[in-house]
């Protein structure tokens, strides 16, 4: 049984550079991109909102807070989502992805509020799948504020009104919550065969980077110990050598026996205690773990070109496949088009299924407009998948006998009428405008 992940970290300001990672408006290096299109956001923005920047704004400006928001106060908390590397591979190929990744947006909303959660992405890019979140921290209760001081050196306080919505990151990130977040966590994640790490273990998460740079500054200080350990063996050499020479320059016998016998008590002093012995073990000590370390970086260092070796060709031999499929079979390319847009739209995945096998598709209920960012309902409706008359090679979504933008638009306009709401614009227009919708 593999390990669930959780991972919580403060983040400053609007967070505008994990945006950019999470978005994927730059591709980093860990990350590939052929397989980027297979990321999902799995939460809608509100009407008007764009990135997950503008959302963290969004919730802060409607949360009706009533205390200013500080300059270098906490704004938003990310959460990191997955599990053991081998477990998230089986939960994917036993097709639980999709129910995986539901059980996580409803544990984010239990613990932290559905309103507080305004972001959520799942990227299938890198080498294990997780999610990418966006909790507001926040909270309600009792806040104390100190009122002057007292005559008897004591400070009493007064109580805020514990109702109204305050931001605090501090409430959210106790040491207690931590560890319940851990616990609860985990056991919404039994049934994936995930546990919770061992508890009060001393495991940190770092990255590559640091862990080379650790290994590094080790290393480092250990030739920094050798080197002075060097230089007082030097410093006893140096030492021995003037007792020679005062030896040697001796005029009478007895100076020269003077001079010997204070020379073998010198040079037994600088030899033959123990401290000089003790650190010539240590200089070795340290010579031979200063070498293993040195072996260990080498192999790493080997190892990751290796896998960077391997990732290229790799990626390469995939790339070839895909260049010859699309050679062969130009219209898989329309084809996932066509399921993207099914899928952004709110068809499931049975209905895509249908849809692309050329059946008709009856339903009710709301689909959403990318165009206008909104959802429209409908009571019943039938969709089906066409070649497009004008356009050969390609194929539009029909829904009702129209195309999804022209019944998406004719939507909105009933919903523009039906509050009383005047639109000046001529269908022909509007056609020549906009045919189809790019993805």
């Amino acid at each position: 049984m593999g390990y669930a992940v959780l991972h919580l970290e403060k983040a400053s300001g609007t967070d505008s550079g994990m945006s950019a990672h999470i978005e994927r408006t730059f591709t980093p290096k860990n990350a590939d991109p052929l397989r980027t299109h297979l990321n999902r956001e799995l939460i809608r923005f509100p009407d008007g909102v764009q990135s997950r920047t503008e959302a963290i704004q969004h919730r802060l400006d409607t949360a009706n807070l009533k205390r200013k928001i500080g300059k270098n106060q906490v704004r938003a908390i990310r959460a990191l989502l997955t599990g053991s590397p081998e477990d998230m591979k089986r939960i994917q190929a036993e097709g639980r992805l999709d129910e995986w990744c539901n059980d996580n947006l409803k544990w984010l909303c239990d613990t932290f509020g559905k309103k507080n959660i305004v972001s959520a992405v799942l990227h299938m890019d890198e080498t294990t799948p997780h999610i990418h979140a966006t909790l507001i921290p926040i909270v309600t209760g009792e806040r104390r504020k100190a009122k002057t001081g007292q005559p008897d050196g004591k400070r009493k306080y007064r109580k805020k009104d514990n109702t109204a919505n305050r931001l605090c990151a501090d409430d959210v990130m106790t040491r207690i919550n931590l560890k319940a977040y851990q616990d609860s966590y985990a056991q919404s994640m039994q049934g994936y065969g995930l546990k919770r790490g061992i508890e009060g273990s001393e495991a940190r998460h770092i990255t590559n980077s640091q862990y080379y740079r650790d290994l590094l500054n080790q290393s480092e200080s250990i030739q920094a110990d050798i080197k002075n350990l060097t230089e007082q063996r030097k410093q006893a050499e140096k030492e021995l050598s003037q007792i020679k020479s005062e030896i040697k320059t001796g005029e009478l016998k007895s100076e020269v026996v003077s001079l010997t016998t204070k020379a073998v008590k010198r040079v037994g002093s600088l030899f033959d205690n123990k401290e000089v012995r003790q650190k010539e073990e240590e200089i070795k000590a340290l010579t031979d773990e200063n070498h293993d370390l040195k072996k260990e970086i080498s192999r790493l260092n080997n190892h990751i070109l290796k896998m960077e070796k391997d990732h290229k060709e790799e990626t390469d031999k995939l790339t070839q496949q895909l260049d010859k499929i699309f050679g062969l079979f130009p219209a898989i390319k329309e084809w996932l088009r066509i399921e993207e847009l099914c899928r952004l739209i709110g068809f499931g995945k049975d209905m895509i299924k249908d849809l692309i096998h050329r059946k008709p598709v009856t339903f009710s209920g709301s689909l959403y407009s990318p165009e206008f960012k909104r959802d429209f309902k409908t009571e019943r409706s039938t969709a089906k998948v066409e070649p497009h008359p004008e356009q050969r090679g390609k194929l539009r979504l029909m829904i009702d006998g129209v195309s999804d933008s022209i019944w998406f638009r004719n939507k909105r306009t009933e919903f523009l009428q039906m509050i009383g709401i005047k639109q000046r614009q001529t269908q022909q227009k509007e056609h020549g405008k906009r045919k189809g919708m790019k993805i």
